[in-house]
């Protein structure tokens, strides 16, 4: 047996049961101190009448020195109760009581950053999903709301600024200490309780609701990045106005607060009331932020905003109902920034993700569905499965029942279901119940993992003008569900004459494994242009290239036009490597680089689709469509088509570059700037494969001139990856005028991580014991281990050097910080993807992880699940 003690027992969906306690009110007193806090919890307790009659009450705690436990005011000897390292037990509990519990617990020594911790001087919160038992005794269970009021005394010189969740009700002085009292009036689960203290300064503002209600806005921040929220701001702004004017939920407290802080294990969190930001999606200026930037600011201040209906007054029963908070608010954000800028656009940005991360999750040991059946740790399945793959499903819900369905659906889920704890089917009924169509078969897009495959063939009978579509679709088997049944799949489709001209559009729902269509009065043989908008997460399979060319140069659907260039790169690109292996002279086809051309020479109509659709598939999502992914093949190939695409095009790619540098202005941040600077950047990479003298002249050039940090970040990734003198140089210039922004360096050290230079390995071993370098901080981890983990060519470098390094990452944050080692192991996951040498060099790396006594179950479970 591993680890020298018995494998952590899992919780399972089938085995939920009601909680055999409720709470009705909580009121918290903190006295903060770095060292030993004491927090007393004055909890009103009353047994579920739906729960077990007779249960002994037990409360969850970890890592609590337990003071006093008193019940009806009378303290409790040490006979009445019982506390492990799993909670406080007592038995004999009346009906209905006032339990008061007061704990001592050291926020300074607590390295995983769930409860209650201390970064930069200041103390901060982080509960979900399970980090509120840190703090005191509760039933730490997102079914258990209560209505929370929280006093906080702390040093006054140390942390003048004391929050929590909802409203402020009083603030003063006593013997010494400043304190301050928050209240708030909704129910909400543990895991939304929020506190912050310190030395931080506000950035403010107000937002008046469509009802005339006053709110006050604030953003937290420490001394100096003041200059830095006005992003934040507006993007919060946006989002309020947005959310009432798309879904009719207006803002319920009098004041909303943001606090940003450096050290976090995640994005942020949308406590009520109080959201706990990482300091990444807050802090931007043209000079510091790239346009990526920038636009995950806006999401993720929507995201965690728009939680305060869908997740907030309306919760998850249970942690396996985490997508109906997650994957509905993701959802939301999609539709926001959709609105802010090109939908077409940030539909093929969010496609691309989830193709990037979500289908090879459930191609590989961890498939999972969007409702797990079983956890050990429930931090790990915080995965792209439950948040986009989970948006897509509330997508298709939308497309199969209709925008005006759906949003009778939503303001009927509020009405029915506000300050209620509730499942997946609670929200399916209301949508079904709203639009009158049955969803039942539907639930198997939640309860089934794996992406589903769907081929397709078409028939003309020119003499009846009748077209058919016949539909075969396929789940393929995944870890404990080999057999699937066949999911609901929504396609929208158009039928294209011979110049691109629309006949018709509509969309189908696919139910069966093997399902036709009829399309009557049709004139000629038409192309099908197919999962339009990407209407469903499924992978489409074209019977051949021809409508794949045809559709990339004609299609009127952006995302079709895009993807159909894409899987139409792909098979040539591939078609490649068994040239290269064999040694053989490589030729690419001349239709790519004439596509690519095509679509560079309309740019100035919309430069933002230009440069998504110019740019070549990336390494990852090309190694995925291969039975072993040759990582050495696919690299080569890719930065051959990038040379002679490079090469053909050089004088219109020079003239682009020049002209969208000198027309330029370097800090605005609208749509059309951001398109233009990510058109001009993708034509340098390209001339930096085709001609890397002059590239390097001019990424030089710019990187020295540039405004913004974009501009400056593409010029040093360009020079980053070639071995030209002015690498070191820029790399040092950057360094020096960063070091003291961790944000920014964050951005040095990844684009290290992330180079394709030949020694990036050597570089990043050196980086990881660079002085600026801290294992302690997620961000410089994510930003280097986690950059280079991503980084194939780096990454898999034949040896195994690269697993071996972050296994010793991993083992080295796992007894600190288990939440960030547990996700740090995920690209050993895909071992079985590659060669056999590879995939022996992932497995000892593994397996050294696994066997390692005294393993987090975090971590353990993730290493388990991944060689199982």
């Amino acid at each position: 047996m591993m680890n020298d003690v018995a494998p952590p027992q899992p919780v399972r969906l089938v085995d939920y049961r009601l909680p055999d306690f409720l709470v009705d009110t909580v009121d918290l007193t903190f006295d903060l101190d770095e060292a030993e806090t004491r927090v007393t919890a004055r909890l009103a307790v009353r047994r579920n009448p739906l729960a077990t009659r007779d249960a002994p009450l037990f409360f969850d705690g970890e890592a609590l020195k337990l003071e006093r436990v008193s019940l009806d005011g009378a303290v409790l000897g040490a006979n009445r109760y019982s506390v492990d390292a799993h909670g406080l037990a007592i038995s004999d509990v009346p009906d209905s009581f006032v339990l008061e519990v007061e704990t001592r617990i050291s926020p300074r020594n607590n390295t995983e950053l769930s409860g209650l911790y201390v970064s930069n001087g200041g103390f901060f919160t982080q509960c979900e999903a399970q980090g509120f038992r840190r703090i005191t005794f509760f039933p730490d269970r997102p079914d258990v709301m209560a209505r929370y009021t929280t006093t906080i005394f702390a040093d006054p010189a140390r942390c003048p600024v004391l929050l929590s969740n909802g409203n402020p009700d009083g603030r003063g002085e006593r013997d010494g200490r400043v304190w301050a009292r928050w209240v708030d009036p909704h129910p909400k689960p543990s895991y939304l309780f929020a506190l912050v203290a310190g030395d931080l300064v506000s950035v403010d503002d107000h937002f008046t609701t469509k009802s005339g209600r006053p709110v006050d806005l604030h953003i937290w921040v420490r001394r100096g990045d003041e200059d830095r929220c006005d992003h934040a701001m507006r993007s919060l702004k946006k989002a309020m106005a947005w959310d009432e004017e798309v879904f009719g939920l207006e803002y319920d407290l009098d004041v909303f607060n943001i606090a940003a802080v450096s050290d976090f294990n995640m994005g942020a969190m949308e406590n009520k009331g109080l959201n706990v930001f990482n300091t990444k999606y807050v802090l931007a200026r043209p000079d510091t932020a790239t346009d990526s930037d920038y636009m995950g600011i806006e999401s993720v201040v929507a995201h965690e905003y728009f939680h305060n209906w869908t997740g907030n007054r309306i919760t998850c029963r249970d942690w396996f109902q985490l997508s109906l908070k997650e994957g509905l608010t993701v959802f939301r954000d999609q539709e926001f920034s959709a609105d802010q800028a090109s939908r077409a656009v940030k539909r093929i940005i969010d496609v691309r993700g989830l193709r990037a991360t979500q289908f090879p999750e459930d191609a590989g040991p961890l498939a999972h569905p969007v409702r797990p059946e079983s956890y050990v740790a429930i931090d790990n399945f915080y995965t792209a499965t439950v948040y986009s793959k989970g948006a897509e499903v509330v997508r298709m819900i939308q497309t199969i029942i209709g925008r005006d369905a759906f949003r009778r659906g939503m303001d009927l889920y509020v009405a029915r279901h506000d300050n209620q704890a509730v499942t997946i089917e609670n929200f399916v009924q209301c949508m079904q119940e709203a639009s009158g169509v049955d969803l039942g078969q539907f639930f198997l897009w939640y309860a089934q993992a794996g992406t589903p495959e769907l081929s397709y063939t078409g028939a003309y009978r020119p003499e009846s003008r009748r077209y058919e579509l016949t539909f075969h679709q396929r789940v393929p088997p995944t870890p404990g569900q080999p057999v699937k049944r066949p999911v609901p799949i929504p396609v929208a489709l158009a039928l294209l004459d011979r110049e691109g001209k629309e006949l018709l559009a509509q969309t189908v729902l696919v139910r069966n494994e093997a399902q036709s269509f009829t399309f009557d009065d049709i004139g000629a043989a038409p192309v099908p242009s197919l999962l339009r908008g990407f209407s469903a997460p499924v992978k489409l399979h074209h019977p051949d290239d021809v409508s794949l060319r045809f559709l990339a140069r004609h299609d009127t659907d952006p995302f079709v036009r895009w993807d159909s260039l894409q899987q139409y790169a792909t098979q040539l690109l591939l078609a490649l490597i068994p040239a290269w292996v064999a040694s053989e002279a490589l030729h690419l086809d001349q239709t790519l680089v004439e596509a690519i051309g095509a679509v560079l020479h309309e740019s100035d109509a919309d430069p933002s689709f230009a440069a998504t659709a110019m740019a070549l598939p990336s390494e990852g999502y090309l190694g995925d469509q291969m039975t072993v992914d040759d990582v050495d093949g696919v690299h080569a190939v890719r930065r051959f088509a990038a040379e002679q695409i490079g090469g053909a095009l050089a004088p219109v790619l020079r003239e682009t570059f020049e002209r969208l540098s000198n027309a330029e202005d370097g800090t605005a941040i609208d749509a059309r700037a951001i398109g233009r600077r990510s058109l001009k950047n993708l034509c340098l990479w390209y001339l930096a494969r085709a001609e890397p003298d002059w590239a390097a002249d001019a990424a030089f050039r710019q990187f020295e001139r540039a405004g913004n940090m974009t501009d400056v970040l593409a010029a040093l990734g360009v020079l980053t990856d070639l071995d030209v003198p002015q690498r070191e140089a820029a790399l040092g210039m950057f360094h020096a005028k960063w070091r003291d922004d961790p944000l920014v360096l964050d951005k040095w050290f990844a684009i290290q991580a992330g180079s394709t230079h030949p020694d990036v390995l050597r570089h990043v071993l050196a980086l990881a014991l660079d002085a600026d370098f801290d294992l302690a901080n997620p961000n410089r981890v994510r930003a280097l281990v986690g950059t280079f983990a991503a980084n194939r060519f780096g990454f898999h470098a034949a040896g195994g050097a690269g697993y071996r390094f972050l296994a010793d990452t991993v083992l080295a944050i796992d007894p600190r910080n288990s939440q960030v080692a547990a996700r740090m192991t995920t690209p050993l996951a895909r071992w079985r993807r590659f060669d056999e040498a590879r995939q022996a060099l992932m497995l000892v790396a593994l397996r050294r992880v696994r066997e390692t006594p005294g393993l987090s179950r975090a971590t353990l479970e993730m290493v388990s699940r991944s060689v199982a």
